[in-house]
């Protein structure tokens, strides 16, 4: 029995004589995992939701479903679709990933977009036929740390934030 396991035992409360130890009920435990919360950036919420307006948004992270569906849940963000490389068995920057959410979302790569901070991702995006959208987060790789450089590619749209792409965009 591992540590976890060990913990778990600690934690539930051991069945009393002639039933359990919450008497008829069932127990159902689920294992114990960190929080999964993360602020969003200022401008996401109001930036989304104006996106929403006139535009399919969703996420293409590489993180897990469960992963970005309490991420988004705890930073009240709302999108049209929940999309993660985990749904085509890689990772950003593998053009499987992108190709994967295209499909998903019946959707042909010069009618879409793809919003970023991370020049990998628009460099991999864009070699598809997406359009790369570079957000600047001056913060994004923390503090005393120079922000990144928009990458330099045809038809690249830059923005300051979210709200500033939604004005951008006439939304």
């Amino acid at each position: 029995m591992g540590p976890l396991s060990e913990s778990l035992q600690r934690r539930v409360p051991r069945p009393l004589p002639g039933g359990s130890a919450y008497g008829a009920r069932s127990l159902s435990v689920r294992p114990l995992r960190p929080p999964r919360q993360l602020r969003p950036w200022p401008d996401s919420r109001e930036g989304l939701d104006r996106l929403r307006r006139r535009h399919i948004t969703a996420t293409l992270s590489n993180g897990h479903l469960a992963l970005l569906a309490d991420l988004l849940k705890f930073a009240d963000l709302r999108v049209d679709a929940l999309l993660s490389a985990q749904l085509a068995a890689s990772y950003k920057p593998d053009a499987t990933v992108y190709l994967t959410a295209l499909h998903l979302l019946e959707c042909q790569p010069s009618e879409a977009g793809m919003v970023a901070a991370h020049a990998s991702d628009l460099e991999a995006a864009a070699a598809l036929g997406l359009r790369p959208v570079f957000i600047r987060r001056p913060l994004e790789w923390g503090p005393g740390v120079p922000p990144a450089d928009p990458p330099a590619l045809a038809g690249l749209l830059e923005a300051d934030g979210l709200i500033h792409l939604a004005e951008a965009l006439g939304c």
